[in-house]
Formats: structure tokens, C-alpha cells, sequence
């Protein structure tokens, strides 16, 4: 916990954007909420309560909706757009709640309220599991659409600065291909078709190999390579021929000896270099050459043009040199000939860094072509570019526990925490804003942040922030609420134009339809783990007004906690059916001494596994410091 102290400092971090100074009362960091402690907030509150009070009774009736608050809550809530400002994930827990989606929605709207249009960040209001049927009837009653969903925080490839090499035609000559690697001071040219599709790679490697290992005189008219690219290549000009033609057959030959000693060296289709010598030319076109190339721009006569014409024979004009022509014909090969194409290492934008620096460690690549989500090329990444990678930013909301987190958010930039829950074993790099409060809910201090900050809270925020309230304290009925709880529900309730008794019944039946869901689905509404030295507990809970639904589910769910356990490496696993009505209720144990532990921890009789415990609704403050306080005690010296 020490650890914890030194790790999570209550301070802004370098660069955020300004919020009103923090306080002794309203940023603290204690490590539980006991029963005295909790008696001096409530008296505490009270005071804060009726200036609450005092400050929102001169306010006007409940404003109606919004239409242009409907626009942003769209635009926060969906995948952020392409652009120079640095997306902040705002998300709560696993397998969240009500208080863990609406604070996320109501936190990322403040945000983004607080530091303007024309600020650093774009805040995005993301969740870290499915939302349940009570959160689901609250975003439905106020028209919120569900926040972004994100299983894993860490880096991606579309995080990494990717070089947007263009995509070239694979027909372009090798000496096209070189010229744009200078250019664009690259190493590797992707080679694309019409549709954007990746069809190969071609390296500087790969045109030196196509200089120094080939050798075969044949290799121009192997590679079908187009007339186009020799014209381009020499400088050319087309006299005779289809310049949309291309070269499919023969050698390439030096005409450097008199024509009877050529003959022996020429065959039909061959392509034939040669100079200004009209003997030499007749010869060739006589062999049925497929190409002559007259070098040093020397004119071609009408004689041998007709006789090329008659003859099928392509007569081409250089302005260079025999030397120079020989020398860049094999630069006019198209880069298809040389490319890869067959098991290409590729990654995908939503590839993950941690992911795919082992495939390029082991690759000797220098560059890797990087897809999007319909395998269309959109550039290159290397190694290097992993060391400059900026990790994803987020902001916790109503957790602080790494096992309770999304998955990787060890190698996240974690900016702020808002949370009332005990402190857990989350550690950061870097000071960060921690705000920590002993109340029934994290949708109280974020209530509580908008006044601070002078910002009008608009109906729709106003209702997710009571129906967080109303769900995590049970419409007020478990031991967590305080009279800030209370004094914040009333003001939002009045903002959203609900009345909370009401509404929290037709909110907590909504959740309560449980009986078509599976028990996997029912266990995972509200499952958190939680770490005591080398034990591992998992407490699932859910929330029902009918007593005789709990007493269904709870049938359907004994089988299934083991299998859980299981899966999650669980030492104990627990399962709370809590009856809202009657404020009780019944507890689910599985693994070596976890019905020992509930015995000792709450007085009670386990019988098969279960444990019914009257006067016990909350999970936070009734359960887990009671299992933590035997455990400790069951290790002391």
C-alpha cells in the first residue's frame, strides 16, 4: 500500500489540461472506509449537503433535451476521427456496471467541455466489457449511445508512426523503382494493385541481385518486360512497332562484329543493339530479330523501316552510346520479375506492439507493409519505428486495480484515476491526477467535478450520473451511500426530470430479467477479482428484486462458479445474489477454505456452499474488507 502512495501521487500530470485545485477533503487516498470513518463523512456531508442544497434550489426546472449535446455524446462515444489530436480513452472497469459506463460517458464529456474545441486531446468515453441489462435500459431512457468497446489498451501498430510509402504498379522498371526509393529515402517499395491490394515487396537487395546474379542473356524478354519501359529506360524513341508492345522472346546481343560473323550469333526474336551501319541493320531485320535498338540517335532509313515493317521487327532510336544502352537494358525490367510475393510478413493496423516485436526481431526485413481492416496496404513500419511508439493514453474510471482493468493497461499512459473504491496494487510511471473519495459512487465525484469547474450538466449526463448513483448505492439502500450520494441524486434527478424511487424500480427490474441469459453471461454481469499476498479471490455479484429469480439463478450457478474458477486460476471464488427489497443476501462459495473464510469473516453457517447473510448488499464495503481483514488475520505471526 506504501508502494501504492509512491506510485500514485494527487497532482495533475505535466501538461494536462488545468483543473480547479484540488483540496484536502475532496482528493484523498485511504485505504478503506471503516465504520467510524464512515460516520464522520455522513456528518461531514451533511454540512456539504444543505450548501448543495442551497446552490442548486436557485437554479431553473430541468432544461429539455439537447439536440446538440446528442451530437457530441455521439461523436464521444464512437471511434475517433483521423487527426492531429491525441485520443484519451476514458473507460471503467471489466465487466462493468452502470457507475462504470455512465461516469466513463459523463467524465469524457467533461473533459472534452473543459479544455475547448480547439484542445490537445479528444476524449473518448470506451468500455471494457458488455454492457448489462440495467446499464442498457439507462442508455435507452436517455438516448446514449453505448461507449466504444476496448478489450486491450496497449499499443498498436496504428499507434506507430507508419511511413506512407506510395504503392507502385508492379510493370514500372527496376530503374523507376530505384529512382523512387532515393527519392522517398526508402528500402522497400510495396507493390500494389488497382484496388490498393499489396501483391509484393521489392528491396534494394533486390535490384543489386538483379545486377550481380544475372547473367542470362535472356533475362529482358524472361521478365516480359514492356517496350514502354525500354523507350523510358534509353531515352528512346519508338520508329517501328507497338510501343504497348512488350518483349516475350529471345536474347539481348551486341552487334560489335561485321555481319557475317553476327549471323552466327542471332536468332529470331532476339533484340539486337548495333549502331548508325545499314549493313548491320538489314542483317538483323534478314534474322528476323525481334528489336533492333540503333544507338547514338543515328537516323533509320526509309529502307530499313519498310523492311522492318515487312518483317515484324521493332526499330527503336537511343540517343545514347552501345555501351550505355547495354549497360541500363536490364534496368527496364519490370519490378514483378524481382518482387516478393509468396509468404510476406504483413501486420495490421490493429496489431498490437507487444505482438508483433518478436515476428520483426526475427525477420531479417528492414521494412514491413502495414494493412487496414480490408487488407488494403496503407504503409511501412520498421524496427525502429517500435522504439518511438507513444503508449495509449486512458483515464480510470471507478477502478484502480490492475486485475480489474482492461487488458494491458500496465503498458498504457494512465493520466487520471477517479475512483471510491480502496486503494489496489495499480502502479504508473508518471504523477498522475488521482482523485479518490469515500462515496457510494464515482458518478457522485464526478457530479461534484462539474461544479467545480462551473460546467452546466445537461440532461442526458444528468441522468446517466443519478442512475449510477441510484444503482451503486441501491437506491440508497446500502451502507457505501452518503448524504453526498443523496444531495447529488436529488439535484440530477431534478436536472433529468425523474423522480428516484420510480425510476430506480423500473431501472433494477430491467436488470433483473436475468432468466434468459446463461450462467457464464449472468456471472460476468459484475465480476471483479481481487489479489490478497498469493491469494487470488473472485467475487461476482448480481442485483434482483425478486427473491424467488435469486433462488433460480443461484441453482443454475453453482454448477458453473467451479468452471469460472477454474478458468481464471481462482484460489476462492464467490457469488453474492443480492435482494434488493429485503437487503440481504446469498453468497456462492467454491475452493479450498472459502466457505471456512465466509464463516469466520461474517458469523454466519455455510451448508452446501452457500451462506445466506441478512443486512449484506455491498460488495465494496461489506464484503471485501470483511474476506481481506480474516485472510490478514489468518496469516499473522
Amino acid at each position: 500500500m506504501e508502494e501504492m502512495r509512491n506510485t500514485v501521487n494527487s497532482e495533475t500530470m505535466p501538461g494536462a489540461e488545468p483543473a480547479a485545485e484540488p483540496t484536502a477533503s475532496s482528493v484523498t487516498a485511504p485505504t478503506a472506509v471503516d465504520a467510524a470513518g464512515a460516520a464522520a463523512v455522513n456528518a461531514a456531508a451533511a454540512t456539504e449537503t444543505n450548501a448543495i442544497s442551497k446552490e442548486t434550489a436557485k437554479e431553473a426546472a430541468a432544461p429539455p433535451a439537447d439536440t446538440g449535446v446528442h451530437g457530441e455524446l455521439e461523436a464521444l462515444t464512437a471511434p475517433p476521427a483521423k487527426s492531429k489530436r491525441r485520443t484519451v480513452c476514458v473507460i471503467g472497469h471489466k465487466n462493468p456496471d452502470t457507475d462504470s459506463i455512465c461516469s466513463a460517458i459523463a467524465y469524457a464529456y467533461l473533459k472534452n467541455r473543459m479544455q475547448g474545441e480547439d484542445g490537445p486531446n479528444a476524449y473518448v468515453a470506451c468500455r471494457a466489457g458488455q454492457v448489462s441489462l440495467e446499464t442498457q435500459y439507462v442508455l435507452d431512457y436517455f438516448n446514449v449511445p453505448q461507449p466504444l468497446h476496448i478489450d486491450n489498451i496497449g499499443t498498436r501498430v496504428k499507434d506507430m508512426e507508419i511511413r506512407e510509402v506510395p504503392g507502385v504498379d508492379s510493370k514500372i522498371s527496376v530503374k523507376d523503382a530505384w529512382n523512387l526509393m532515393r527519392s522517398e529515402n526508402v528500402f522497400t517499395l510495396p507493390i500494389t494493385d488497382d484496388t490498393g491490394h499489396l501483391n509484393g515487396l521489392i528491396t534494394t537487395n533486390d535490384i543489386a541481385k538483379s545486377y550481380m546474379d544475372e547473367d542470362d542473356a535472356a533475362i529482358v524478354s524472361m521478365a516480359k518486360t514492356p517496350y514502354r519501359n525500354i523507350l523510358k529506360t534509353l531515352e528512346a524513341t519508338m520508329v517501328v512497332g507497338d510501343p504497348d508492345a512488350t518483349f516475350e522472346q529471345g536474347k539481348v546481343v551486341i552487334a560489335a562484329a561485321n555481319p557475317d560473323v553476327m549471323e552466327d550469333y542471332i536468332d529470331p526474336h532476339d533484340m539486337v543493339i548495333l549502331g548508325n551501319r545499314y549493313e548491320s541493320q538489314l542483317m538483323c531485320i534478314e534474322m528476323e530479330a525481334g528489336c533492333i535498338i540503333v544507338c547514338l540517335g543515328s537516323p533509320v532509313s526509309r529502307t530499313i523501316q519498310y523492311m522492318a515493317r515487312e518483317h515484324g521487327t521493332t526499330v527503336i532510336s537511343t540517343p545514347l552510346d552501345t555501351y550505355a544502352a547495354a549497360r541500363l537494358i536490364n534496368q527496364s525490367m519490370p519490378i514483378d520479375f524481382f518482387m516478393k510475393k509468396d509468404s510476406l510478413t504483413t501486420f495490421r493496423r490493429s496489431d498490437y506492439t507487444d505482438t508483433i516485436r518478436d515476428i520483426m526481431s526475427s525477420k531479417r526485413y528492414r521494412d514491413f507493409p502495414v494493412l487496414d481492416h480490408k487488407g488494403r496496404y496503407t504503409g511501412m513500419i520498421s524496427r525502429r519505428n517500435l522504439l518511438g511508439v507513444r503508449k495509449r493514453a486512458v483515464i480510470l474510471v471507478d477502478h484502480n486495480e490492475v486485475s480489474q482493468a482492461v487488458d494491458n493497461v500496465e503498458n498504457a499512459e494512465i493520466l487520471e484515476i477517479i475512483d471510491h473504491h480502496r486503494l489496489g496494487s495499480l502502479e504508473t510511471i508518471n504523477p498522475v491526477y488521482f482523485r479518490n473519495q469515500p462515496v457510494g459512487c464515482t458518478a457522485t465525484i464526478i457530479y461534484q467535478m462539474y461544479h467545480e469547474q462551473d460546467i452546466g450538466i445537461p440532461r442526458e449526463i444528468a441522468g446517466l450520473l443519478v442512475s449510477a448513483i441510484l444503482s451503486d448505492t441501491l437506491a440508497f439502500r446500502s451502507p457505501t451511500c452518503t448524504g453526498l450520494d443523496r444531495a447529488a441524486a436529488a439535484d440530477l434527478a431534478r436536472i433529468a426530470g425523474i423522480e428516484c424511487e420510480a425510476y430506480a424500480k423500473d431501472m433494477f427490474t430491467a436488470g433483473s430479467d436475468l432468466g434468459h441469459k446463461t450462467p457464464e453471461e449472468i456471472f460476468y454481469t459484475d465480476f471483479k477479482t481481487f489479489k490478497v499476498d498469493k491469494i487470488t479471490m473472485g467475487i461476482g455479484q448480481i442485483t434482483s428484486m425478486s427473491a424467488e429469480e435469486l433462488e433460480q439463478i443461484g441453482e443454475r450457478m453453482k454448477p458453473f462458479i467451479e468452471k469460472a474458477s477454474e478458468t481464471h486460476g481462482l484460489t476462492m471464488a464467490f457469488f453474492m445474489l443480492t435482494d434488493i427489497i429485503n437487503e440481504s443476501t446469498t453468497m456462492l462459495c467454491y475452493g479450498p477454505r472459502a466457505a471456512v473464510l465466509v464463516e469466520a469473516a461474517f458469523g454466519v453457517k455455510v451448508e452446501g456452499n452457500v451462506a445466506r447473510m441478512p443486512s449484506v448488499v455491498s460488495r465494496k464495503k461489506q464484503v471485501v474488507p470483511a474476506l481481506i481483514a480474516e485472510l490478514s488475520r489468518e496469516n499473522e505471526v
